[in-house]
């Protein structure tokens, strides 16, 4: 009989699936790497109303709209060689052990969809060959007063990148870089109630930031934390999102009128569809669900009405990730789930334009060097047979998107290299 094991990729650190037959001894299965079964996709294959809006990103996660109106976007990076096997608690095979480099970066996106560089040489890891070597870098971004932060969730000793650590870092203008604060201590000295030990990250694995009220709060998917950061560096925990929902490894996050709105991921990737939810958090921990009836969820947004949106990586089951089933679907009160854009591939984050169109991070993982995506979700164009939207983002509107902090006004970042 066979031992099946299944790591999900490198976005939020899922569950390691393991099926296990009636025999006192198996064989190990692997499944392909990713990189063999994800391309970019055609543009044929996009719903009408989704257009290309940049390229040449590498593993791009997720994105904000900063005070410029240019939009920055966080890139796991191409990961690394450097070995740190036996300096330090790794993650268990045949996830790890990792290797890692500093080849993660943060983007900007000008208004023609022309791509700079804002910061690089950030840490970049990626786990072992044998599993498909996927890569996490940055995480996210935000801006809190016009300066621009960003997550780590590709530091650590674990994940290959020895003298470094997960954490949360602040941008200057010249483009150099500190970190606030220091994610890796945080979650060794503070433990979950129910972590996943055979897929546990000692650094973290750290998915989603936002802005409230000049704080950051920032979701870690493999141990399930929501915690809140400041900009002087202090980190305490919101809600132990294990506690209750177990190992549902929630990843992206939104902030909306008074309280947060996490996607799930769950075992990835799934065996069944539907089964991964919204969960809503309160600022005094509460965790509750808003939606359910997802799949592989890894963007929450909520347009200028109120109406909340969850990007799904893919919208079926089988035990590879199919490229092209990922898909924007509206959740209407009732709870009901209407699609508004198709053919996506393998995403990664959404964050809502102040033009009140959706932003996806398309082709999030998998394939080689610059083969992500920005896509753009054109939300006014009916999704069977509008034309196909602009091809460039439009100059947008003073202000920030529904259900975030507007930023205030800040000198525009530098394009870097």
């Amino acid at each position: 009989m066979v031992i099946r094991h299944w790591r999900p990729v490198r976005p939020g650190t899922g569950d390691l699936r393991v099926l296990v037959g009636a025999a006192t001894a198996g064989a190990l299965l692997l499944l392909a790497p990713l990189g063999a079964v994800a391309s970019a996709p055609a543009p044929d294959d996009l719903s009408p109303n989704v257009s290309v809006v940049a390229t040449g990103l590498n593993n791009p996660r997720g994105l904000k709209f900063g005070p410029d109106g240019s939009l920055y976007v966080a890139e796991g990076g191409l990961g690394g060689t450097n070995s740190t096997d036996g300096q330090c608690e790794q993650v268990a095979p045949p996830v790890g052990p990792y290797t890692g480099g500093p080849t993660a970066r943060i983007s900007k996106i000008d208004m023609a969809g022309t791509r700079a560089t804002v910061v690089d040489g950030l840490p970049s890891d990626e786990t072992s060959a044998t599993i498909g070597s996927d890569k996490a870098g940055v995480a996210d971004v935000e801006f809190v007063d016009g300066t621009l932060y960003a997550l780590l969730a590709g530091a650590g000793c674990s994940h290959g990148n020895a003298g470094t650590d997960n954490g949360v870092i602040r941008v200057s203008s010249d483009g150099s870089w500190s970190t606030i604060a220091n994610l890796s201590e945080f979650v060794k000295a503070n433990p979950v109630e129910h972590p996943s030990p055979p897929d546990f990250e000692p650094d973290g694995d750290f998915y989603s930031m936002v802005e409230v009220n000049g704080d950051l709060y920032v979701v870690e998917s493999n141990h399930g934390e929501l915690d809140k950061v400041t900009t002087a560096g202090q980190v305490t925990r919101v809600a132990d999102i294990s506690a209750t929902q177990f190992h549902a490894v929630p990843t992206a996050m939104v902030y909306h009128d008074g309280a947060f709105y996490i996607g799930t991921l769950l075992p990835f990737p799934p065996t069944t569809t539907g089964e991964a939810k919204i969960l809503k958090v309160t600022m005094e921990g509460d965790v509750s669900v808003a939606a359910t009836g997802l799949t592989t969820v890894l963007g929450v947004a909520f347009d200028t009405e109120g109406q909340m949106y969850a990007l799904e990586s893919i919208s079926t089951a089988g035990p590879m990730p199919t490229p092209g089933t990922g898909r924007v679907v509206r959740v209407s009160s009732s709870g009901a789930l209407e699609p508004v854009a198709t053919g996506l591939t393998l995403p990664t984050a959404m964050t809502l334009g102040p033009d009140g169109d959706l932003y996806v991070s398309n082709v999030g993982y998998g394939p080689g060097e610059g083969a992500g995506q920005i896509v753009k979700v054109s939300l006014g164009a009916a999704m069977p047979s509008a034309a196909p939207a602009a091809t460039s983002m439009p100059m947008p509107p003073s202000g920030a998107g529904a259900g975030q902090t507007p930023p205030a006004p800040a000198p525009q970042m530098p394009a870097g290299t």
